[in-house]
């Protein structure tokens, strides 16, 4: 496979396409990741990975194949973005606390000028957790630039994850089977 662009800057993400030796280079664009409403939650990660895929589509001008993916986390029927600062970390771990949650990873693929687009959805329930513990976990890894306040393949998923339904992997950010096999489809 010839070396594809990863329309992201998520380490996950890069960490993925490693894990799967796909050769990569990162080029991103500023985007806009509002959304219009009356969208699924599927159609909503999609539509979001969609713009950041032909931004840099459109900024290159190169011929190679584009991955663009954005991942979503959903509770209670409400999309829960990044937090915006410590606070909202305690609060939105609080809220998932106990709870069984979505997380909705949209992606978009421009290969040979044709658009793939799908999106996959994992069910993450969290064990109840302490106070103490989404203290502990907000204040040394600083979720910040993650959906839902947490990484499951830190500390918190760990100790405080209780089951998985779906890929895990999407949880991480991509859904990365789904990914090479779209991607090594030959037209």
């Amino acid at each position: 496979m010839d070396k594809i662009i990863l329309a992201s800057q998520s380490p996950r993400r890069r960490e993925l396409l490693h894990l799967a030796e796909i050769d990569f280079e990162v080029i991103v664009a500023d985007t806009d990741e509002s959304f219009p409403t009356g969208l699924s939650f599927e159609e909503t990660a999609i539509h979001i990975a969609k713009n950041k895929g032909l931004a840099v589509a459109n900024n290159e001008h190169d011929d190679r194949t584009i991955l663009a993916a954005d991942t979503i986390v959903v509770c209670n029927k409400k999309i829960i973005g990044k937090p915006k600062n410590r606070e909202d970390a305690i609060e939105i771990l609080s809220a998932l606390s106990g709870q069984t949650h979505l997380v909705i990873t949209g992606v978009f693929i421009l290969k040979e000028g044709k658009e793939i687009t799908f999106s996959d959805t994992t069910a993450v329930s969290f064990h109840t957790l302490r106070q103490e513990q989404i203290i502990y976990y907000v204040d040394k890894y600083k979720p910040y630039d993650k959906a839902g306040a947490y990484a499951i393949q830190e500390w918190i998923g760990a100790i405080g994850i209780k089951k998985v339904e779906g890929d895990f992997y999407n949880v991480m950010g991509l859904p990365i089977s789904r990914v090479v096999a779209a991607l090594t489809i030959t037209h």
